[in-house]
């Protein structure tokens, strides 16, 4: 089989397909939400495209159940983009390029946007059917929600019209029906310059071949941070050896675990043989320590020409201890649910010319412990001299309603589908349900999707025969409602 197109089924997978040849960066999804406005048109549907680009395609109930509860159909548009250092893709530009690896779909390098490309495709193929069942149907699409979730924050409280919300932003066999909140603790800072050293060798230090993958959902696997490794790294060389940094760089957005660090760096070219020695020392140590979740894991040094400028010598070690020493994983579990309940990520630094970024994202099931663990981490970086520290973009939990008419309904279709009990839980992620309940309070909300392994990595793959499970579950739940 040499198309995911030829895969059943087709409704569905023609639609992800036709998504994956459209650019939608999270921030850059213009092209998506043009293409979804003229894909409502031309089904002969209202279409709505807002100020912020959220799509609202409306269909009216199967003759017969014009009655029925009126359901919100939810995806969003955007996808996180990564990809292996060693891949040639321009994210703006270029198609995912998708493949067929035995049960899975997988993309060549890159991440595949299954997240939430999936669930967007089935909510366009239940649009175009003429044959399904259901009652009157609003499908929602939403803008940012990787970077942000500037589309639920920015959706109008009045668009919508039905009671219950089915949101397609799931990776598991299970059905959803809570989610972690979260916030952005955001560092910056202009830090002064050093000229490097005359007796220096200058080297680029980069480690690479992590895993990653996403920041909640994969905060608990034990997969390596390379910001942290890396400056752990460097840290230890600023106090054992005479090494300078000119620039640093690990992650490229907030909601990924780090999976590469670069660092540009010098020697005292007298130290040079024993800073080659100690390297080593710090991948096997590496190697050794994440053997079961980074069996790749490597580090390698490669002279360069000796850049002009680095960081001036105290900055540079009150900088490393921060970002070594700063909170980072799980925080704490969920007694009640067996689930992680609360932890925090740094998923980016960007240390270059004279300019300090870095990025953590705190997630919890409970706002006040969101924000006890989003304090620690500002307290950390408040330390280092000159460092601005600010908290945007908090969005709450979704608590659990486990006796909804939604979900009694779709638990039982569950059963009668695959005769087993179906997986009832919540995510440590955020889902814009927490955000639409708030807008609409009297929503009652359920979120489902396919099999979807390594989110917001170029691992991402999404299991074949979930996708008609999922296909299934969804219409014949739109039936019952």
């Amino acid at each position: 089989m040499s198309t995911i197109t030829e895969l059943k089924p087709n409704n569905v997978w023609k639609h992800f397909y036709a998504i994956c040849q459209i650019p939608h960066a999270s921030k850059k999804e213009e092209k998506l939400v043009a293409y979804m406005k003229e894909f409502g048109e031309g089904l002969g549907l209202e279409t709505i495209v807002d100020h912020v680009g959220n799509v609202l395609i409306r269909k009216p109930a199967t003759a017969g159940n014009e009655n029925a509860s009126g359901v919100v159909l939810q995806a969003h548009l955007d996808m996180v983009v990564q990809k292996n250092s060693d891949t040639e893709h321009n994210f703006d530009t270029d198609p995912i390029q998708t493949y067929i690896d035995g049960d899975w779909v997988k993309a060549k390098g890159t991440t595949l946007g299954a997240d939430n490309g999936m669930g967007a495709a089935a909510i366009m193929a239940v649009l175009e059917s003429k044959d399904l069942t259901h009652g009157p149907l609003e499908a929602l699409f939403t803008v940012d929600e990787e970077a942000g979730m500037t589309g639920a924050f920015e959706l109008s409280p009045d668009v919508l019209q039905g009671k219950m919300l089915i949101n397609t932003d799931t990776e598991e066999d299970e059905l959803i029906v809570g989610c972690a909140g979260g916030i952005d603790t955001i560092i910056t800072m202009n830090y002064e310059t050093d000229h490097a050293p005359e007796n220096h060798q200058a080297y680029t230090v980069n480690l690479t071949g992590l895993k990653g993958g996403h920041s909640g959902m994969d905060i608990n696997i034990g997969r390596g941070n390379a910001a942290q490794l890396l400056a752990g790294l460097l840290l230890k060389a600023t106090r054992d050896y005479d090494l300078r940094v000119a620039s640093f760089n690990a992650g490229t957005v907030r909601n990924a675990i780090p999976r590469e660090g670069f660092a540009t760096v010098t020697v005292s070219i007298e130290q040079q043989g024993d800073f080659h020695k100690f390297v080593k020392e710090c991948e096997k140590t590496i190697q050794t320590q994440y053997k079961e979740t980074e069996p790749a894991a490597v580090i390698t040094v490669t002279g360069i020409d000796k850049p002009t400028v680095v960081m001036s010598a105290f900055l540079q070690e009150s900088l490393l201890v921060a970002i070594t020493e700063c909170p980072n994983g799980v925080m704490t579990v969920s007694e009640e649910l067996g689930i992680v309940e609360t932890s925090t990520s740094m998923g980016v630094v960007n240390v270059a010319d004279g300019k300090v970024e870095i990025i953590c994202l705190q997630r919890s099931a409970v706002d006040a412990k969101r924000d006890e663990t989003a304090a620690k981490v500002k307290a950390c970086f408040e330390k280092v001299s000159g460092a601005n520290v600010v908290h945007e973009g908090a969005y709450p939990g979704w608590q659990p309603i486990l006796d909804s008419e939604l979900l009694l309904k779709t638990k039982d279709v569950y059963k009668n589908l695959f005769q087993r009990e179906p997986k009832v839980n919540a995510v440590h992620a955020g889902l814009e349900c927490a955000l639409l309940k708030k807008l609409y309070p009297h929503f009652e909300c359920i979120s489902m999707g396919p099999t979807i392994d390594f989110p917001h990595s170029p691992d991402e793959r999404v299991n074949i025969a979930s996708v008609e499970n999922f296909w299934n579950l969804f219409t014949e739940t739109l039936k019952k409602l």
